[in-house]
């Protein structure tokens, strides 16, 4: 039984260890990204591609990677999704040109989306479901809620003090240490139902989610109705199709449409990528307020974000005592009402802001909801989700998230620029029209939190919830 085993504590770190380090580099670049541009001498428009080749191959293999992992081993899995990710991390590190950065950071994004998914499987069967698998999930989604803001302190200190390489050589003993550790405590397990590879479905899901997050990550630069813009777009909803096509006609598809049966594991995905949309989104705007409008420096932008770390681990604890007392909908609500909060203060940001005033509670707030939203999104993601599915499962909801946060750095990112632009048109200075393009970003984080909030009160059913803390199956 898996909650015999000694070592599930012990493999509970390594895979979260490993997950942290997925999760950190989505937001440590953002900080690092005028020195990177600087010393490896990028061009204004080349330089987005640091950050959107790691989003294209990490939104767009998660599902495959998940499914992989059911059907030929978490553990084996894992470990190659480790040994990709750091060898793509030294490599980061050690290039000297723009091209090599570029390919590495998407090989990094390849080794990413099959750590997390594995990683989060792994959880899923060795932890029986009820109050410890919450307890499980509870640190996963506190090392998931926190990373981002992580990230940026990381990048603000590593930069400062060892160079921007660093952001990528910190990977490397990590990686090394996992790699290591894995195969003494983390055990083998796989789905045990017979299968075959679907090709066709693996092609159509990859190629189609990787064209959308490339389409929506490109856009605020060469424009949403442009004919580039469209096309992709276009091209992504055709694979996508075919793929759904191809799944309903397979005998053993890639993604079984019966794990939507379960009305919380459906809910939960939505609620995954509205949560994505705002928290990416909330990171990349205030990243570049604090940077052009304040002009803080890289270190001192990262270190602003302690306080929303710190808040995030102190809340953790909280968080995940919370799902088992009172379930992990009402968590999830409440964590969308702090992030709504988090969102509208910050839609009162000015041009002539301090810390304190301007974002120290919108910090304090968004840290507290980090992990009232990610450990319970993460529980009713896999709530009464059999272990044969569970890298399946692990899979669709890291592909919302990650999905969700391309989407909405994109649009919040393109109204901000936009309405920058038209303010600067008519007079105002730089910082006054920024500002105003960020609070406009803000208002729409401020309405996706909304949405959220309520997709979880309508989606999410607190009777499956329950049964899952108690212990029980979920009938679909």
């Amino acid at each position: 039984m898996a909650e015999l085993d000694p070592r599930r504590w012990k493999a509970l770190a390594v895979v979260c260890a490993a997950f942290f380090m997925t999760v950190l580099d989505v937001s440590i670049v953002n900080v690092a990204l005028p020195t990177i541009g600087t010393k490896l001498h990028f061009s204004e428009d080349s330089l987005q591609w640091v950050v959107t080749a790691y989003a294209i191959t990490f939104g767009g293999f998660l599902l495959l990677g998940g499914r992989a992992a059911d059907l030929l081993g978490r553990r084996r899995v894992f470990l190659v999704g480790v040994v990709l990710f750091t060898t793509a991390s030294f490599l980061c590190g050690l290039a000297w040109s723009p091209g090599v950065l570029i390919a590495a950071r998407a090989l990094q994004g390849l080794g990413a989306a099959i750590i997390s998914p594995a990683a989060l499987s792994i959880v899923t069967t060795t932890f029986e479901e009820g109050p410890e698998r919450n307890k499980a999930l509870g640190i996963w989604g506190a090392m998931g809620g926190s990373g981002a803001a992580v990230g940026v302190l990381a990048g603000g200190i590593l930069t400062k003090y060892l160079g921007w390489e660093w952001i990528f050589f910190v990977n490397v003993p990590v990686g090394a240490i996992a790699f290591a550790l894995t195969p003494g405590l983390v055990r083998e397990s796989r789905s045990d139902r017979e299968s075959s590879p679907d090709v066709a479905g693996a092609v159509t899901v990859t190629g189609g989610i990787a064209l959308l997050v490339y389409a929506v990550s490109n856009a605020p630069n060469v424009g949403w109705g442009s004919g580039q813009t469209i096309g992709f777009l276009i091209g992504a909803a055709a694979l996508l199709a075919i793929f759904l096509v191809v799944e309903a006609r397979t005998k053993y598809p890639l993604m079984p449409f019966s794990i939507f049966r379960i009305r919380t594991v459906a809910g939960a995905n939505v609620a995954g990528l509205l949560l994505g949309a705002v928290t990416f989104a909330n990171f990349f705007i205030l990243t570049l307020y604090v940077q052009n409008v304040l002009h803080y420096s890289a270190l001192k932008t990262g270190l602003t974000f302690v306080a929303t770390a710190g808040s995030a681990v102190l809340f953790a604890g909280l968080a995940q005592a919370l799902v088992t007392r009172i379930g992990a909908k009402t968590v999830l609500a409440i964590g969308f009402v702090a992030a709504i909060a988090g969102m509208a203060w910050y839609t009162q940001i000015s041009s002539d802001g301090s810390f304190v005033r301007s974002l120290l509670p919108g910090y304090l707030l968004v840290g507290f909801a980090l992990p009232f939203t990610f450990i319970p999104v993460s529980i009713a993601a896999l709530a009464g989700v059999q272990p044969p599915e569970a890298g399946l499962a692990s899979g669709l909801i890291n592909t919302a998230q990650q999905v969700g946060g391309a989407i909405g750095v994109a649009v919040t990112s393109s109204i901000s620029i936009s309405h920058s632009a038209h303010e600067q048109k008519v007079g105002k200075s730089f910082a006054a029209a920024f500002t105003s393009g960020s609070q406009w970003a803000f208002w729409l984080c401020t309405g996706i939190a909304i949405v959220g909030f309520v997709a979880t009160l309508i989606l999410v059913r607190g009777d499956d919830l329950d049964a899952v803390a108690e212990g029980a199956p979920i009938i679909a």
